[in-house]
């Protein structure tokens, strides 16, 4: 079985022609191997658990919406987590933060004329009893990222210093949904060349991935 994990989640076999195009590019399919195993399989988690990770792995593609990588985070969270009630927790806050954007606000300037009004995502009071204030924070945060970044903040950092990240926890959490933004990207790409496997003249058009470490 392969080791990649776009591979097992799109069921890419070896020698075909997903596998050809993604082959094109061998060291950006090795540095997103890469950037998953050292955000999800890092020697130290002390600053961000395996549940943590996991957890907000599969709030945040639950949010872009790509089932095979919700199921494969679901399945992690699963087995990261002792308690159903944290799984349940996780899938109905997915749910409940799903929206579009992008949106938020600009600074005031030339910009400012493309503000626009969107969700702004608290994690509900019962969930919240249940996920504790440090992963709900890292989550409303997540979110943030996701769909306003322009309302990205010193407050929104000091909320989480305030639940209780370290510094080297919260650069963490943004490593993690900015490779899942990443990688939402890669997978949607190519299950959409999949559906139309002619299409070989895109091969050059795939993104490259930087490394990324936790």
């Amino acid at each position: 079985m392969t080791t990649d994990l776009i591979d097992r989640v799109l069921s890419i076999a070896p020698g075909s022609h997903l596998d050809q195009l993604r082959r094109h590019r061998e060291v950006a399919r090795d540095n997103i191997e890469k950037a998953y195993v050292a955000l999800f399989e890092p020697v130290n988690t002390t600053e961000v658990s395996s549940l943590e990770r996991f957890a907000i792995a599969r709030f945040v593609t639950g949010l872009h919406g790509p089932l095979v990588l919700g199921t494969h985070y679901a399945k992690a969270l699963d087995s990261a987590a002792d308690r159903s009630d944290i799984v349940a927790a996780i899938t109905a806050e997915t749910a409940a933060g799903k929206t579009t954007g992008p949106y938020g606000t600009y600074p005031e300037g030339p910009l400012s004329s493309e503000n626009k009004v969107g969700l702004i995502y608290t994690v509900s009071l019962e969930n919240r009893s249940v996920l504790g204030e440090k992963l709900s924070a890292a989550l409303e945060h997540a979110h943030l990222l996701v769909f306003r970044p322009r309302d990205a903040s010193k407050a929104a950092l000091d909320a989480l210093l305030a639940a209780g990240w370290s510094t080297a926890g919260i650069v963490t959490i943004s490593q993690l949904v900015a490779f899942l933004s990443f990688q939402v990207r890669i997978v949607e790409g190519l299950s959409a060349l999949a559906a139309h496997p002619a299409a070989n003249n895109l091969n050059d058009r795939l993104p490259e991935a930087a490394s990324a470490t936790a």
